[in-house]
């Protein structure tokens, strides 16, 4: 009988724990982090310096291993700055970051991603003069294929306003041509459009001269409403915020 019980209570025991398990899987917030420099920077670390070959495209390729010094035909000499730098696609991304509740599921955070991204910068030796950065939002992935799927019909309505774009309006000034691994710390202000909306935004960047690359990282509150954005509707979606953060990670090579 006591032997009877104690298989009883065993049972039980991991009956619990194997639910637990599954409780916390389903609320835990296992969405990515938000974008930063040294994310960003240690990724890129990776690879070697990105290249533009003769299609105008910048491509980058992996390194032999992570602890070996990157090489490539792009210079790590920041004196020689001056001129284009082109958009390396995959080293690169724009994204959301929203707050949401799900049925059975409770609040969490939605982060989806797209790197179908294009776009260059120019550099005169004082400052950045010219960014334009376009985003193809039909290709924006999450963790969930349904939420993908929503956002080309409803909200984002990426199927009828498959681009958002950002291009500076005003230059940015440098002190200088920042040193290989100095961080620059500045304010992009530009025109940004989204659904079809365009309006006059400042984006707080943060920008590295690495190994023959230009990273930059970004994000800024966006208020759905300002763009035309309705909020999603969905059985399992209980409410959305009314606001998200737009994140950046855009990573250049010389063109």
């Amino acid at each position: 009988m006591t032997t009877r019980i104690g298989l009883i209570v065993a049972v039980a025991a991991v009956v619990a724990v194997a639910a637990f398990g599954g409780w916390y899987a389903l609320i835990r917030d296992t969405s990515p982090p938000p974008v930063s420099l040294a994310e960003a920077v240690a990724a890129l670390g990776t690879s070697t310096p990105a290249t533009v070959g003769a299609s105008g495209t910048a491509t980058s390729t992996t390194a032999p291993s992570a602890t070996a010094p990157a090489t490539g035909e792009a210079s790590s000499d920041a004196s020689g700055m001056e001129g284009t730098w082109a958009l390396v696609a995959a080293d690169s991304f724009v994204g959301y970051r929203v707050r949401e509740e799900l049925a059975n599921v409770g609040a969490t955070t939605a982060v989806g991603r797209t790197s179908t991204v294009s776009g260059a910068l120019n550099f005169d030796g004082a400052a950045i003069t010219s960014v334009e950065i376009v985003a193809d939002l039909r290709d924006l992935r999450s963790d969930d294929d349904r939420r993908d799927g929503q956002l080309r019909q409803q909200a984002l309505e990426s199927s009828q306003f498959p681009e958002a774009s950002f291009v500076l309006a005003e230059p940015i000034a440098l002190d200088g041509v920042p040193a290989e691994g100095d961080t620059v710390n500045a304010i992009a202000t530009g025109d940004l459009t989204l659904h079809g909306v365009t309006n006059r935004v400042q984006i707080p960047v943060e920008g590295q001269f690495l190994a023959g690359n230009v990273v930059v990282v970004g994000s800024l509150e966006i208020v759905f409403a300002d763009y035309g954005i309705s909020q999603p509707r969905s059985m399992l979606l209980l409410s959305v915020d009314d606001r998200g953060v737009m994140e950046l990670q855009l990573v250049f090579a010389r063109g």
